[in-house]
């Protein structure tokens, strides 16, 4: 706002000296309201969309292989009160389900309207692909079905096909917290190097580049700034606890050997 009346009596002043200045300032100041209202409204217009997106192809992956699960209703449910939805806005997303699991629900139009909303910033993309995957890995598994449909998603937002392996590992991490030893440690090994997206064989430098990377692309304040809805912020905040964990699991496997 400061920068906008700065400028505006820059200009105002140099073509009428001191009433330009005054004028040129106020210009400013109106285009600059101008201007943030019009942001408002496309972050809220993000916003909407996203949310709409989100409940809508919810519907139909947790219908892709068949069923949809007492679980997974569950967690459309849970999601509800998580992202703080209003009454409104609750019943907007109830519908939004249901019309995601009719049979005639078009799943690409769907996406390419969250596409041009969104403009296809990766991030936020990636965020709903995330949030389609706790949905669908509710009941304890992710159907073949439903992983190709996830994959099919991801392709249509551009997100490379490994995130889908990428958010599965970190799902089943968040699941095994610090399980013991054995299989399930080594599972949780592999899962960790999954979630930074690098091999078993990468660096120290190479894993600390690949962490810092996911840390910067999912802070909180970033997606929001993007459009993300504040009600999701605390699902942003969990993604990052789950990189900072699989980047633990690493570090203290690497230490130990």
């Amino acid at each position: 706002m400061f920068l906008a009346l700065f400028i505006g009596g820059l200009i105002g002043y140099s073509f009428g000296r001191f009433p330009g200045l005054l004028i040129g300032a106020i210009v400013g100041y109106i285009l600059a309201k101008a201007l943030a209202h019009k942001l408002r409204q496309g972050i809220f217009r993000v916003q909407s969309q996203f949310l709409e997106s989100t409940f809508s192809v919810m519907g139909a992956v947790c219908k892709a292989d068949g069923v949809v699960t007492q679980d997974e209703i569950q967690v459309a449910e849970t999601l509800f009160n998580r992202l703080r939805l209003s009454g409104e806005q609750r019943e907007t997303a109830k519908a939004a389900f249901r019309r995601g699991k009719e049979d005639d629900f078009d799943l690409d139009n769907e996406l390419n309207l969250l596409l041009r909303v969104t403009r296809g910033q990766s991030a936020l993309l990636q965020m709903f692909l995330q949030v389609q995957v706790s949905a669908v890995g509710a009941d304890g598994e992710v159907h073949p079905a439903e992983h190709e449909m996830l994959v099919h998603i991801a392709r249509k937002l551009g997100i490379p096909e490994a995130q889908v392996d990428q958010l599965e590992a970190m799902l089943r991490g968040a699941r095994s917290g610090t399980a013991g030893g054995g299989p399930a440690r080594g599972q949780q090994l592999a899962d960790a190097y999954k979630v930074l997206g690098v091999s078993e064989s990468a660096s120290d430098a190479e894993l600390k580049k690949a962490y810092r990377k996911l840390m910067s692309q999912n802070h909180p304040d970033k997606l929001a700034g993007r459009g993300l809805p504040e009600s999701m912020r605390e699902m942003a905040e969990e993604k990052t606890r789950e990189i900072s964990h699989a980047y633990d699991v690493i570090k203290d496997a690497r230490s130990s050997n």
